[in-house]
């Protein structure tokens, strides 16, 4: 029995950081075993907000060098960048077709780039959700793994699929949202506001290609407060947070020390130390961190090896690819 289609893209716009880690690319491991993966690099994508392409290709081979470190197996996937698979564009053209300007006017996504960088509101910045779903569909992917701020343009996705098979022959099968069960790790950023970040708050984020030094610096610096006025307090988010980054790498019994010291602690009795706290999280951090970016960095250098991978990807993708276009020519009388 065949394995059903996962995929999923990243944009090359920044630095991958624990959020990415801990909120996507641990399950990508996983899922590698259980399905039928195609994992790339969306560097179209990226054109839509950052046009400057000087740093680009530096951007996309750290991309595939932090997925390999992370535990992507290339033999077992197929890691690929977006535009060595030509056939994305195709479909992204016949897709259009069916997109309307009403409709993808409404997406949060594009009102809030418009709201962001009025000066560039480009046309690929309005039909990102067609090439979303072209990305997609031309692996006939039944999974995505995505989060909230993704899911309207999953949505659309399906109804392009739905217009496609109605209008000319049922070729696409609809795409939905996958994740394990269980609530998604959410990890925040240090200073408290909002979430971590491939490019913006960059002293708050945790980075996969951080040295030991700045991992230390930045957990350092995480907010903290003066210690719960009462014992079994609610968490404050921020320190929330730190508990959950502990989760991630520390023992469970030095996690259990920590929230003992803390549900004990009262004003003019606090048990729990922040200070010790973040010092044990550091040194538990720069521990996960450090293979994961000596990793990196040896096939970021290994040009030969990384252009294997690259190119082993979109053979794949592009077989996958190019049954799918037959199809869709053949159901829209394309061929002549």
């Amino acid at each position: 029995m065949a394995k059903e289609v996962v995929l999923s893209g990243i944009r090359p716009t920044g630095f991958l950081h624990l959020g990415n880690y801990f909120g996507a690319m641990r399950n990508y491991v996983r899922m590698q075993d259980e399905y039928n993966c195609y994992f790339f690099v969306a560097n179209w994508h990226s054109l839509t907000t950052h046009p400057n392409t000087a740093e680009l290709q530096l951007s996309v081979h750290r991309v595939i060098a932090e997925n390999i470190a992370c535990g992507l197996n290339p033999e077992k996937v197929a890691l690929y960048v977006q535009s060595d698979v030509p056939e994305i564009a195709e479909l992204y053209l016949y897709l259009n077709m069916l997109a309307y300007k009403g409709e993808l006017e409404k997406t949060a996504s594009f009102k809030e780039k418009v709201r962001l960088n009025p000066e560039n509101v480009n046309a690929g910045l309005l039909t990102y959700p067609v090439l979303m779903a072209s990305d997609i569909l031309i692996h006939r992917a039944v999974k995505v793994p995505v989060g909230k701020d993704q899911e309207q343009h999953l949505e659309m996705a399906r109804n392009f699929a739905q217009r496609f098979n109605y209008r000319y022959g049922n070729v696409f099968p609809e795409p939905y949202a996958f994740n394990y069960g269980g609530e998604l790790i959410k990890i925040l950023s240090l200073d408290g506001n909002g979430k971590m970040s491939k490019s913006e708050n960059q002293m708050a984020t945790l980075y996969l290609a951080d040295d030991d030094d700045t991992i230390k610096k930045k957990i350092m610096k995480a907010k903290t407060d003066g210690g719960p006025t009462e014992p079994n307090s609610d968490m404050p988010d921020y320190i929330k947070n730190i508990f959950t980054l502990m989760k991630q790498v520390s023992t469970a019994d030095t996690v259990k020390k920590f929230e003992d010291d803390f549900n004990n602690s009262s004003t003019g009795n606090v048990i729990i130390r922040y200070g010790d706290m973040k010092k044990q999280l550091a040194e538990d951090m720069i521990s996960f961190i450090k293979p994961i970016r000596e990793k990196a960095a040896d096939i970021q250098n290994n040009k030969e090896l990384l252009f294997k991978i690259i190119t082993q990807g979109a053979d794949k993708a592009r077989a996958s690819a190019t049954n799918t276009l037959q199809e869709v020519r053949k159901a829209m009388r394309m061929i002549y």
